[in-house]
């Protein structure tokens, strides 16, 4: 099992209201979980967002917190709710009402993976569910909270930037000015975030030659939903990023444009890192 629920990154001094989070590059899979499993150690790790974690990993050298996932997403997935759970993987767990999630067995103890790929032969226990959510989605998510609250009582205001990666197959049917984008973010259509604050992240990012979509096809999940309050100066930013900008999706390794990208991103998160500064003013809401 997982040793780690999470991994905390800070910075010597956090002087930006701006916060990290990877919820789902946590890899450390661990023999007992794999052997539980119908799938091989390559198959199970088609979910992760690979390599994310290493992508956003400067963030504390610009006063930003940096929140890594320590569980596999295949394992307990962080972007969803604790109560969503699925009764056809989970025991003693009746149907009630439609989830799309759940349905399609992305719930918080997920059914499958990439692909619609079965992770069990039979159901696991409803205690087993519940420790997952105990030992790992619940520290994480404390700590999130407490990451927020921090930001809002020294800043008056906290910006998270929910750090994901997106197969590339999904964005075969959006474009923007004719170009497939590489990178969408998602402030579930302005309900998770002030649009002056998406403005200035989409802005940072086609600054540096990359395409830019909003909220399709991906506006944000649980993470964003949950915490996104932006009339209470709670701003949530998901960041999906093209995996083929950096990394083989095949072979789950990475490519040898990895470095290049790293590159870019470390001229973009300092300018995002900037957004929260003391002396940045923004908008009222």
């Amino acid at each position: 099992m997982p040793k780690r629920s999470y991994v905390l990154e800070l910075p010597k001094s956090r002087d930006t209201s701006v916060i990290f989070a990877s919820p789902h590059s946590g890899r450390d899979y661990g023999n007992g979980f794999v052997g539980t499993t119908m799938l091989d150690e390559t198959s199970i790790r088609s979910s992760e967002d690979a390599f994310v974690d290493e992508l956003f990993a400067v963030s504390p050298k610009f006063g930003a917190p940096f929140l890594i996932a320590g569980a596999p997403r295949a394992f307990v997935d962080l972007n969803r709710a604790a109560d969503e759970l699925d009764p056809a993987v989970i025991e003693g767990i009746r149907k009630s009402g439609h989830n799309p999630r759940i349905a399609s067995g992305l719930g918080v103890i997920p059914r499958v993976v990439a692909g619609g790929r079965a992770i069990y032969q039979g159901k696991l226990t409803l205690d087993e569910a519940h420790r997952r959510i105990s030992d790992y989605w619940r520290p994480y998510h404390d700590t999130l909270q407490m990451l927020i609250d921090q930001s809002r009582n020294a800043f008056g205001q906290s910006i998270l930037v929910d750090c994901h990666s997106m197969p590339h197959e999904a964005l075969s049917s959006t474009r923007i000015n004719g170009q497939r984008p590489d990178v969408v973010l998602g402030d579930r259509f302005g309900a998770s975030a002030s649009g002056e604050i998406v403005d200035r992240i989409a802005a940072i990012f086609e600054d540096a030659g990359l395409v830019v979509a909003r909220n399709a096809p991906f506006a944000g999940a649980f993470v964003a939903q949950n915490y996104g309050r932006p009339t209470r100066g709670q701003h949530v930013v998901q960041v999906e990023i093209d995996r083929a900008l950096y990394m083989d999706e095949n072979t789950l390794e990475k490519s040898s444009q990895f470095e290049s990208f790293r590159s870019v991103l470390n001229e973009v998160i300092p300018q995002i890192s900037e957004i929260g500064r003391r002396n940045v003013q923004l908008a009222a809401e």
